[in-house]
């Protein structure tokens, strides 16, 4: 099993001085999908697109979907972690995520006042994953970071978000969490992890090939 993680393209976060619930891709944030769609469209073939239900994940994936021919299937629990920001001012915006980079370490588990605890966000994208993966023959053991393999050679890409996919990442790798995922594995917009299953033990470890790979985006590109 191949799993291919991507961060979105750039969003469009702000408008008229206020924050956008659910924003589109900047055009630069297109270029950045598209880029990411010559690169994976070059690979030997794609099982499946997974794609988080936030607009900037889906509006990334769309150029992969029309390289490829394939549809892809909405994950609803690989959203972001829910914050509490809806047409808000950005200033406000800007300020709450200043300060909250200040708390104390118990009070980073609890997220953003009014939004998602980080210790929900974990449990609902490590179950949404593990899921995926038992879906496709690839199981979690209870022993020394092992996983079950049933050898089907599937590539999956899930096109996500920062926080999502660095607690993927984590979780894979079998490492304790932190609330701080986004920045112990930073990703820029459109860029590429990559992780397979290795045999190993008579199963399977899961083994990181590509961490935050940019090779296929122009410098001018390179966003966070």
């Amino acid at each position: 099993m191949e799993i291919i993680l991507v961060r979105h393209g750039e969003p469009a976060w702000i408008d008229d001085g206020r924050t956008l619930p659910d924003p589109s891709l900047t055009p630069l944030g297109v270029a950045q999908a598209r880029a990411v769609a010559a690169r994976l469209a070059a690979l030997d073939g794609i099982d499946d697109i997974l794609v988080s239900p936030a607009r900037r994940a889906v509006e990334t994936a769309e150029p992969l979907e029309h390289s490829i021919g394939k549809t892809a299937i909405t994950i609803a629990d690989l959203v972001e972690i829910r914050v509490p920001f809806d047409d808000t001012p950005s200033h406000v915006v800007e300020r709450t995520f200043r300060e909250a980079r200040d708390r104390p370490l118990s009070e980073w588990w609890d997220g953003i006042a009014g939004g998602e605890s980080f210790r929900d966000f974990h449990v609902r994208v490590t179950e949404a994953i593990e899921a995926l993966l038992r879906h496709r023959g690839v199981q979690r053991l209870s022993t020394q970071h092992l996983w079950h393999d049933v050898g089907t050679h599937h590539r999956i890409v899930i096109v996500a978000h920062g926080g999502t996919n660095a607690v993927i990442l984590g979780h894979m790798l079998g490492l304790d969490p932190t609330p701080w995922e986004w920045e112990r594995f930073v990703s820029n917009h459109g860029g590429i992890i990559r992780l397979q299953t290795t045999p190993l033990a008579g199963e399977h470890v899961m083994s990181l090939w590509e961490a935050n790979s940019v090779a296929h985006l122009a410098p001018a590109y390179l966003t966070r």
